[in-house]
């Protein structure tokens, strides 16, 4: 199983209520609507706690600033992935997928990558 981790900043614009409703309400049913054809097994999203519950954390140990949220999406494997890149259907809603990123997230300052979990706990 892979795993797809995008840590997510909002646009300047947004506060981070707004930009937390946008992201569940509006980007969350868009994923789903197209889950089968990318061979989106999971999708978690994980919505940051306002700043302050996790300043002392933060400040202690000069941790850089922290993100609006986290997006996780699981697939069977990189090859699943790389089948994504040849079919058009899939092409297709990922552009879609992209393009309403761009009207919440601040892509430039929005790292995502792909891992493979390694259970240390549970």
């Amino acid at each position: 199983m892979i795993k797809l981790t995008f840590c997510l900043v909002r646009l300047p614009h947004l506060s981070l209520e707004a930009f937390q409703d946008y992201w569940f309400n509006t980007h969350g049913p868009l994923v789903a609507s197209v889950a089968e054809v990318l061979q989106i097994r999971r999708y978690v999203q994980l919505h940051s706690l306002p700043p302050e519950a996790s300043e002392g954390l933060r400040a202690g140990r000069g941790a850089p600033e922290p993100y609006d949220g986290v997006a996780e999406l699981w697939f069977d494997s990189l090859e699943a992935m790389a089948q994504n890149g040849r079919r058009p259907e899939a092409q297709a809603a990922g552009r879609m997928l992209l393009e309403d990123e761009r009207r919440f997230i601040d892509l430039a300052r929005s790292p995502l990558w792909f891992g493979e979990e390694k259970v240390v706990v549970g």
